[in-house]
């Protein structure tokens, strides 16, 4: 099992923001900036770095055509990536162990996982419902760091 806690110290240094990078469909590769976290897999034993997408965002659309991603934390000179296969989990990628309820939930969790608090709950939800918010559970591959 991949041991991702250098990953994981870099996050609450710089809000969990994280350069995500997916292959795109003609070649090349798409890189934005994220908010990420390690959590638990919420249906296996086992960390993954977690990150929420918006329903219909580029992202997504690579990661259904090829689930290789990157992921890199950062603070100051400290570094990790993180490559792996992502999962994707939400309303356009449904889990059949996954219900509406536990997606709520699993959203909740990443978004805590990468530093995320909120005065509202039930606002936060309604807008990942309403954004078609998937969440991007990337099961690590290879892990790598600066000294």
């Amino acid at each position: 099992m991949a041991d991702l806690s250098a990953f994981a110290e870099l996050i609450p240094l710089d809000h969990g923001l994280c350069v995500v990078s997916t292959l795109r469909r003609v070649g090349g590769i798409q890189s934005s900036v994220v908010n990420a976290g390690v959590l638990e897999h919420p249906l296996r034993s086992g960390q993954v770095v977690g990150l929420v997408a918006r329903g219909g965002s580029l992202k997504l659309a690579h990661l259904r055509a090829d689930p290789r991603i990157s992921v890199v934390a950062r603070a100051g000179w400290r570094w990790a990536t993180v490559e792996g296969d992502a999962e994707l989990i939400g309303p356009d990628d449904p889990h059949p162990h996954v219900d509406g309820e536990a997606l709520r939930l699993l959203l909740r969790d990443v978004f805590r996982a990468a530093g995320g608090t909120h005065d509202d709950w039930e606002d936060y939800d309604r807008v990942m419902a309403a954004e078609r918010r998937a969440a991007v559970l990337v099961t690590p591959r290879r892990i790598y760091t600066n000294p």
